[in-house]
């Protein structure tokens, strides 16, 4: 299991630096000066310039923007915008509303979307599982901006049982809204991922003798079918946590809320580079650290699974 961990690790800080050497070079290699795209219109003597591209390391070669940018990052510096203001301070302003979203947003895919699943598998064939699986088919087909619109439209608007948008009303009200809208392409994923899981795991023959020594449905159900039919459910669940830790920024956007998904959208549109990727690091940080629990918690859920 050691073994596994470490190897683990390391190919997690292998893809951590492809991945964000990427972004840099797709961020900071682009032509044009982004010093005088800040300035717009307005001029800027070739002191201020030279001045600000030299604080920001501009004038070197782009590889070793990027050695020092990743040399500053192991000491948890992401480095400064134009005016000077930290990544960091940003971010950490924004976390915890993107935070509280991901984790109402989550629950919701882990609490509805295993239900639903479980449901739809012990009544195959009947009412129940045709009206999960159209309600799956139709969530999958519409876009998130249409129900974030619509939902925000109907029940903040017309009938005032949510708010429209900002934090004001703190948790749970502004954010249980964006969390549904948020959470029901994932709920939805998840239902049709755990019924053909359970279902294939009632037809296991171990199903079969658990049932011959005489255990209930609901022990056979919840202690056996339900933990082996978790397991792919798991990956996708860590992987959807991932996302959702990173911020939706449509979502995010329709509800103005200050998250930092919402810091990223803005950061592209000021043309701000080092928040730009100092917030897709930190994203991409966070999507591998919740791959790396979910391949550690393949060994809890199934001891059929070991690492070697």
């Amino acid at each position: 299991m050691g073994r596994y961990v470490l190897s683990r690790l390391a190919q997690l800080i292998i893809v951590f630096i492809g991945v964000t050497l990427l972004i840099y070079l797709a961020v900071w290699a682009l032509p044009g000066d982004p010093i005088r795209a800040m300035a717009g219109d307005r001029p800027l003597s070739e002191s201020v310039i030279h001045a600000m591209r030299e604080r920001h390391n501009l004038n070197d070669p782009v590889l070793i923007q990027y050695g020092k940018y990743m040399a500053n990052l192991l000491t948890g510096d992401f480095g400064t915008d134009f005016n000077g203001r930290s990544v960091s301070d940003q971010m950490a302003q924004r976390w915890p509303v993107s935070v509280r979203l991901a984790l109402t947003a989550w629950v919701l895919e882990v609490v509805v979307g295993i239900t639903l699943g479980v449901v739809a598998a012990l009544r195959r064939g009947k009412w129940a599982d045709y009206t999960i699986l159209l309600f799956s088919i139709a969530v999958i087909s519409i876009p998130v901006f249409v129900l974030g619109y619509t939902a925000q439209l109907v029940l903040g608007v017309h009938l005032g049982m949510f708010p429209v948008s900002g934090i004001s009303d703190g948790w749970p009200r502004s954010y249980i809204l964006p969390a549904v809208i948020t959470a029901t392409f994932g709920i939805a994923t998840v239902a049709r991922l755990v019924r053909v899981s359970v279902l294939e795991n009632l037809r296991a023959d171990y199903v079969r003798a658990a049932f011959a020594k005489g255990l209930s449905r609901r022990r056979v159900v919840s202690v056996h079918v339900l933990r082996n039919s978790l397991i792919a459910a798991v990956t996708l669940l860590g992987v959807n946590l991932g996302f959702l830790l990173g911020g939706s920024i449509v979502i995010e956007g329709i509800f103005n809320m200050p998250g930092v998904g919402q810091l990223l959208f803005r950061s592209l549109q000021a043309q701000e580079g080092a928040v730009v990727v100092g917030v897709a690091t930190a994203l991409v940080l966070v999507f591998l650290l919740a791959n790396l629990v979910v391949d550690l918690l393949y060994g809890v859920l199934d001891p059929r699974i070991r690492h070697e």
